[in-house]
């Protein structure tokens, strides 16, 4: 597989990689959610390049993420 040729992964892939149930990211993409997909009829592929994005996005800075103050 050269450089411009990307890995399409099924729903069982993505939700194994990510630690997911199958139906979790089918609900995600009924809600708009998760990452991006690609349809080819009515199979549904992830791309690894959208996925690893996706991861990417997720991704919280715990110095960042301030929690407020309890009164």
């Amino acid at each position: 597989m050269n450089e411009t040729q990307q890995r399409a992964l099924t729903e069982h892939e993505v939700a194994q990689r990510l630690s997911l149930s199958v139906a979790t990211l089918r609900a995600w993409r009924l809600k708009r959610k998760g990452p991006r997909y690609v349809r080819f009829g009515r199979a549904v592929r992830y791309l690894e390049v959208d996925v690893d994005r996706y991861v990417d996005t997720c991704g919280v800075d715990a110095a960042r993420e301030q929690r407020p103050a309890s009164d």
